[in-house]
């Protein structure tokens, strides 16, 4: 889980898909923390993405990183704790001008059942759990 957690991270930038009826859907997103040995995403409750993901919790994460690149499919479970969101804003004090841990729009999802595949160019996959 640290090593998927570390590329997330390194990466900066990462493209969640989720699935809204039969669209897929796919958009940048640059939040990840551990919390608790979890890994944590944060959005806003008003926005799409948090609405898919309480239709439907499947969702995969792809980064690319200096010629490698992960793919990490996974089901999204939403924690309301205020604990949990406080840890995600207090990482990314940035996210404070728009988000607040008590707030009712603040949302964090943690990875669940995940299957994280990494790969490069010339070498063969390899599959982690977490």
């Amino acid at each position: 889980m640290n090593e998927v957690y570390q590329f997330l991270k390194k990466a900066d930038t990462y493209y969640l898909a989720t699935v809204e009826g039969d669209q897929p859907r796919v958009r940048p997103f640059g939040t990840v923390e551990l919390f608790e040995d979890k890994i944590y995403i944060q959005t806003g409750k008003v926005k799409p993405v948090s609405k898919q993901l309480h239709a439907n919790p499947k969702a995969e994460i792809c980064a690319f990183m200096e010629g490698k690149w992960i793919r990490v499919t996974c089901e999204l479970e939403a924690d309301e704790r205020v604990e949990a969101k406080k840890h995600m804003l207090d990482s990314y004090p940035m996210l404070r001008e728009m988000y607040d841990e008590n707030d009712d729009n603040t949302e964090v999802f943690f990875l669940k059942h995940g299957v994280a595949t990494f790969c490069a160019f010339g070498q063969e996959p390899r599959t982690v759990e977490l």
